[in-house]
């Protein structure tokens, strides 16, 4: 079990909020292979959220049986921050996390995202403001440091752990390293003795039960989040889970879940919009399938569900 403020968590392995990836047909997959673990939304933008943007708002949409579910914002004005979290808690999310470690330029710009690690005080504040506007759990994942010259985040735990931050999560990378190289694992270290009280989550390259395990190990984290370990593998936190519990787990086969998937796909979105994500969701579940390059190279080139029913014919 894993405790975040007052949400109690059946389970230490979490999904990531990811930008273009989580959205409501990947977290009704992950949904399908495990009841217990913790789904949070794509980001949004605390701007667009505070004008009631539609595009925003169906970032945020979900279906009652994928509880418990997070949202995350970005953004880096603290006097929207207590407003927006006040919306994501009248949407009946059940925690909510101030982003401080997506590493795209376009995020960080304005000093959001990753960018907020140049100002840590400014992280306190915006913790601070929502907390004092919301009951729901406040958590924060953040990037290691903004390079290799300035990692501290011991120093962020502690000024996140007195903001009134209910836990936090720490990539083990810098935001100039974006993806690159191996995620390191000491300075999560150091995040988790830097806590008083709360729980800090432990972040990067978990793409199986030997990784995560690794990362409990070696940092002695009270929970990881899956990211892109889960993309084409929604069933991931339960394949861990049930390694943790001695129980039976058999990965199922990749094409079927994407097919699954897609289907999930074609009822949320028209026809136009769902084969463009198709071209981005399959690439996902067919990096290891035989003739992989030739299959992800006919799904790129689709342009109707008759085309794509025989490319994946039902079995």
């Amino acid at each position: 079990m894993l405790t975040i403020g007052k949400l109690k968590l059946k389970s230490k392995i979490i999904h990531s909020p990811l930008a273009g990836c989580s959205d409501v047909a990947y977290r009704t997959m992950v949904r399908r292979f495990d009841p217990d673990t913790l789904i949070y939304c794509e980001m949004v933008k605390m701007e667009a959220l505070v004008r009631a943007d539609k595009t925003t708002l169906s970032l945020l949409s979900y279906t009652a049986n994928m509880h418990p579910i997070g949202a995350q914002l970005c953004g880096a004005r603290p006097e929207l921050a207590g407003p927006c979290a006040k919306i994501i808690e009248d949407l009946g999310f059940d925690c909510i996390d101030l982003n401080c470690g997506c590493p795209v330029d376009k995020v960080t710009k304005d000093g959001s995202g990753s960018g907020l690690l140049k100002t840590p005080e400014k992280i306190s504040e915006i913790i601070s403001n929502m907390k004092a506007a919301v009951s729901i759990p406040v958590t924060v994942k953040i990037r290691m440091g903004w390079d290799e010259n300035s990692i501290f985040p011991d120093k962020i735990v502690r000024l996140a752990e007195e903001a009134g931050a209910d836990a936090v999560a720490i990539h083990g990378r810098t935001r100039a390293a974006g993806y690159r190289g191996p995620a390191q694992r000491g300075p999560i270290r150091d995040g988790v003795l830097a806590s008083r009280n709360i729980p800090v989550i432990g972040n990067g390259d978990v793409f199986d039960f030997k990784s995560a395990d690794g990362l409990f190990k070696e940092t002695g984290c009270a929970g990881i989040l899956v990211a892109r370990g889960g993309m084409g593998a929604p069933w991931l936190s339960r394949e861990i889970s049930c390694n943790y519990a001695k129980a039976p787990f058999t990965p199922p086969d990749p094409i079927q879940v994407l097919r699954e998937h897609i289907d999930c796909i074609f009822e949320t979105e028209n026809e136009k919009k769902a084969l463009l994500d198709i071209r981005r969701v399959g690439s996902w579940y067919l990096k290891n399938a035989k003739d992989s390059r030739q299959m992800r190279h006919r799904i790129s080139r689709l342009s109707s569900r008759t085309e794509l029913n025989a490319l994946l014919p039902a079995n």
